[in-house]
């Protein structure tokens, strides 16, 4: 069973990296905040008593959950039915922070001149942009695998899909990038 404090500390942990996620799902900061919020409080309010390693794959799926529900919520009160890739295409891009995920880099931000600033800023702005123009299901993988570092499994549950339609989409979304990257002259 999860104590108070685990269960602050996890959501203190996860927020970012989730909120992140969800706008980048939605496209709307605003909404993306509530969803975060409302998972959060749906974790707090029925799982609590689960013990604290359970908190994560339990807390991905809710926050899956309820972007799905916004979905279906906004077709409703839209009143007309929308392809899942229009919202996306229309969209403006989130403010997704790549920096969080390069924690294993050995070289500090502080200690780099600015000429290696500038070429890893924009290096992680086109990054950006590429992620954000993956198909949903791919981004979705793409990030709970190698963001979240969800194992395959974990990343099933959470999307709701097998782990051979896991690894489809990581892979599919893996070669998107790499093309797109090298053909804007970003290489490995």
């Amino acid at each position: 069973m999860a104590t108070d404090k685990e269960l602050s500390d996890f959501l203190k942990s996860t927020e970012k990296r989730a909120f992140k996620r969800t706008a980048y799902a939605v496209r709307d900061e605003d909404a993306a905040l509530d969803i975060v919020q409302d998972a959060m409080i749906s974790l707090a309010e029925k799982y609590a008593d689960r013990p604290i390693a359970e908190l994560p794959l339990l807390f991905n799926r809710i926050l899956s959950n309820a972007t799905m529900d916004w979905f279906r919520r906004l077709k409703v009160r839209q009143g007309v039915l929308q392809n899942f890739s229009d919202i996306e295409s229309s969209a403006e891009h989130g403010d997704f922070d790549l920096l969080e995920s390069l924690e294993a880099v050995n070289v500090s931000w502080e200690t780099q001149g600015p000429a290696e600033r500038l070429s890893r800023t924009q290096t992680l702005e086109l990054i950006e942009m590429q992620i954000a123009e993956l198909p949903a299901r791919q981004r979705e993988a793409f990030l709970l695998r190698y963001w979240e570092e969800l194992d395959t499994a974990e990343t099933a549950l959470v999307m709701g899909c097998s782990e051979g339609s896991v690894k489809t989409h990581c892979s599919r979304a893996v070669h998107a990038l790499a093309n797109a990257l090298a053909a804007k002259g970003l290489k490995p």
